[in-house]
């Protein structure tokens, strides 16, 4: 059945950890960074732990940013003022009375590094509620693990659909994945959570295209699951014999209609030791670019077409697998409610038939 939805807002959640960088690309120097519209600068502290300040200083707007370190506080590059971790104004050079005032302070906001990466919670000076989410896999010596980031115009709810849908690959990836001229005809199970929503794909043959060649170079019938977890981890797992593939993508979105893509591709091979397999995934990123270059590039055109026109809008069936659960989600957690109170609104199982 058709269904047509329309959207002028963008859903925000604010209450949830999103990742703003690497960890080995905090060194010594801050970071700026966007999440959600808000500049923000990110910079390690006397203990060498990551912390989080609005990339503004309090006193003549200067982005902090464009200071420097010093003794683990952040100083201010106009007139030298410095702001520890909390955002505490701790120096302000000739000022003969104390420095810190409530006026004087800077935005802070909570901050952890988990999995290689620093998390930062959206919103300012609040206690979090949660832990990030762990990435599966990228501590397992079994598996090799590729990291990959790129930027693209679209929503976290566009650039998620994009990443867990399948019909558009036969198309948009032709030849790479899919679309080399055979269909399959497959059994869809999509599950729907409080807090995420999967799709299975049951009796699905090998992708034909150079990546699924790759993945599993005899053939066979792979078990395959999208995923897509509160607030924005987008998640692909294939899995044939001894070949197995876990895609994690982080979402970041820097403002409403541009998202930061933070790729880890953790994967085994069959008769390829992980210490083998780490320079094959290095060999074989370009060819990741490609594909998601290619996505990039289509979400470029959906995001300038939906902003000339001034409105969203979907005309969906059920081969739209994931993205009306995504968008449904999205705008169930922005309202605030309890996630766990959401489980009796949202149904257990469903399935149908594809062809692909």
């Amino acid at each position: 059945m058709a269904e047509t939805l329309r959207s002028l807002e963008v859903p925000r959640i604010l209450d949830d950890w999103y990742v703003l960088a690497r960890s080995t690309e905090l060194g010594r120097a801050p970071l700026a960074r966007e999440l959600h519209g808000r500049s923000i600068v990110l910079f390690r502290d006397g203990a060498g732990r990551a912390a989080a300040l609005l990339d503004r200083c309090p006193h003549r707007n200067v982005p902090l940013s464009a200071g420097r370190v010093e003794q683990g506080e952040l100083q201010c590059p106009y007139h030298g003022w410095r702001f520890a971790a909390d955002g505490r104004c701790t120096a302000v050079p000739g000022l003969p009375t104390e420095a810190d005032h409530r006026s004087r302070r800077c935005g802070s906001f909570a901050v952890t590094e988990r999995d290689g990466f620093v998390w930062v919670w959206a919103t300012e000076g609040a206690t979090p509620s949660r832990e990030p989410f762990a990435l599966p896999l990228v501590h397992d010596r079994r598996y090799a693990t590729v990291h990959q980031t790129i930027d693209v115009a679209g929503t976290v709810h566009a650039v998620a659909e994009n990443a867990l849908d399948v019909p558009h690959t036969a198309y948009l990836h032709r030849g790479l994945f899919r679309g080399t001229g055979t269909t399959n005809e497959l059994e869809v199970r999509v599950r729907r959570f409080h807090d995420r929503v999967e799709a299975e794909y049951v009796g699905e043959p090998r992708p034909e295209g150079l990546l699924g060649r790759v993945l599993a170079p005899r053939g066979g019938v792979v078990e395959h699951f999208d995923r897509f977890f509160l607030p924005s981890i987008a998640q692909v797992e294939y899995r044939l014999g001894e070949s197995h593939v876990l895609a994690t993508t982080a979402l970041t979105p820097l403002d409403d209609r541009h998202t930061r893509m933070h790729g880890v591709v953790s994967f085994r091979l069959p008769f390829v030791p992980p210490r083998l397999a780490q320079p094959i995934g290095e060999l074989l990123r370009p060819l990741g670019m490609v594909v998601l270059k290619q996505d990039a590039r289509i979400l470029a055109k959906q995001d300038a077409t939906i902003a000339r026109f001034g409105e969203t809008r979907f005309s969906s069936t059920e081969l739209d697998v994931l993205g009306p659960s995504i968008l449904k989600l999205l705008r169930h957690a922005e309202r605030g409610r309890d996630r766990v109170d959401l489980a009796s609104e949202l149904s257990d199982e469903r399935s149908f038939r594809m062809r692909v």
